[in-house]
């Protein structure tokens, strides 16, 4: 299990390798929506990009309803987060 620390660099590293975002602007409070302005095309794209980063799947049954409900960065920690919890 990676640390909280360990998340937050590599979600980072996803989102601007991915996007080309300005890591300035990745703060925990950011609006993938708004402020860094994802599409749901791009969102697609990161569940892709986080899957191969931290090495797991996404279920459709037990993870849709929470990828849909990730709006900042801070989400994706703590979605990452619970996910390794799961093991």
């Amino acid at each position: 299990m990676i640390s909280r620390k360990e998340i937050e660099k590599k979600v980072k590293e996803v989102l601007i390798n991915e996007f080309e975002l300005d890591e300035a602007a990745l703060t925990s409070e950011a609006n993938l929506y708004t402020d860094l302005e994802l599409d749901s095309l791009d969102s697609v794209n990161l569940v892709a990009a986080l899957e191969k980063a931290f090495s797991f799947k996404f279920s459709r049954e037990k993870d849709e309803e929470k990828v849909r409900a990730i709006r900042t960065v801070s989400d994706i920690y703590d979605f990452i987060d619970s996910k390794q919890r799961e093991g």
